[in-house]
């Protein structure tokens, strides 16, 4: 299918950017990058960082890097954006080496996250490999993995990644979670990987607007792995291990120091040049993800 644009990179900002160093590291199986700006980074492949963390009150996403495939995709989204009616302004050339790039514009997306369109993200090249995480992640094609943020402006959220981006819905979300409370999850692809950042309908100002980031890697068993660790951990495990109805991702959520949370998963579905599977689910998982609580 059409590939031009791919997630690049989620920047994080907390009081002490080291407090998230011993989760992403010996947990999630993520490799340290080099420290940018005073922040430190991470990453699951080649890419030289793709979570940044720097030092904040935020704690919470401040922005989000999409990877052009070139320099035409490049102009042409920046155009896109442009023509939809959305302000972008160039980056400096300190932005621009902070983030490891050949270029970079930035707008505010209505979810209240700064969205960086960058092209020439630059890659290591003695490659990637993480002790913790043998098979390695998926992110060929597709960038690291996911993103889901919660906000009050949703139908304008919406507009942005489809008129603005260029993203296409891939399906969604409609279900009863108390007597009363609806959730709407909205799922958007700009490539094969199922949705590259999902919407939910908040029903009021939330405290962080990431819900949580998703890996997602290549072997079944490093999700096990991954899910022994946290556990072992004593952390926070939002959602036990199940499978997604809608994307088949095998997987489980954990509570991150900072609050938002992570998914690590496995075999989601892809999204073809066919997909006509954009239609509505009334339930998040075909079984499983179930809250635990470590003993």
């Amino acid at each position: 299918m059409q590939h031009d644009i791919e997630i690049a990179y989620l920047g994080i900002e907390v009081p002490d950017p080291t407090s998230l160093s011993t989760f992403f590291g010996d947990v999630i199986g993520l490799v340290p990058g080099e420290p940018a700006a005073g922040a430190l980074t991470w990453r699951n492949d080649a890419a030289v960082q793709r979570l940044v963390v720097e030092a904040g009150p935020a704690d919470d996403a401040t922005y989000l890097g999409f990877e052009a495939t070139d320099a035409a995709s490049f102009a042409a989204l920046a155009t896109r954006l442009r023509a939809a009616g959305y302000e972008l302004h160039q980056g400096t050339d300190e932005e621009r080496a902070a983030r490891r790039v050949s270029d970079l514009v930035h707008t505010m997306a209505p979810w209240g996250v700064r969205v960086e369109l960058v092209h020439g993200l630059a890659r290591d090249p003695g490659g990637f490999t993480s002790p913790l995480v043998p098979g390695g992640f998926f992110t060929e094609g597709v960038g690291f993995g996911h993103t889901v943020f919660a906000t009050l402006a949703f139908d304008e959220s919406h507009a942005f990644l489809t008129d603005g981006l260029g993203m296409r819905q891939s399906d969604w979300l409609e279900m009863e979670i108390a007597e009363g409370i609806e959730l709407e999850v909205r799922f958007y692809h700009c490539n094969e990987r199922h949705h590259t950042v999902a919407l939910a309908r908040a029903p009021f100002e939330m405290p962080q607007r990431l819900h949580h980031v998703m890996v997602e890697v290549t072997d079944r068993d490093d999700v096990g792995r991954a899910f022994d660790r946290a556990w072992g951990a004593g952390l926070g495990i939002a959602n036990g291990l199940g499978r997604h109805d809608n994307d088949g991702m095998f997987s489980f959520y954990v509570v991150s120091p900072a609050g938002f949370q992570v998914e690590v998963g496995h075999g989601a579905r892809l999204i073809t040049d066919d997909w006509d599977d954009n239609r509505r689910y009334d339930r998040i998982s075909a079984w499983g993800h179930q809250p635990l609580t470590p003993p």
